[in-house]
């Protein structure tokens, strides 16, 4: 007497399912990159460079290096709190 069907469907449904979790989380190579684009909504309005949306740090550092005569809120007006 060893493990039945039963056994065999939960063990599947539980790799399936960590499969599926793995996928949804952006994943690697050309699968994963929909996921992992950003919006690019940081726009410098000196040079015109873009930045996601997520990058409000590197735009600073941006602003920061390449355009030390103007401030942050020149550079990034949409970002100036």
């Amino acid at each position: 007497m060893g493990g039945g069907n039963a056994q065999k469907t939960a063990m599947a449904r539980a790799k399936n399912a960590a499969k599926a979790a793995k996928e949804a989380a952006g994943g690697g190579g050309a699968a994963g990159k929909a996921s992992r684009v950003n919006n690019m909504d940081i726009k410098c309005t000196v040079c015109m460079q873009c930045f996601p949306s997520t990058q409000v740090k590197a735009a600073q550092a941006h602003a920061e290096s390449k355009h030390p005569k103007s401030d942050f809120a020149t550079c990034f007006p949409m970002c100036a709190q």
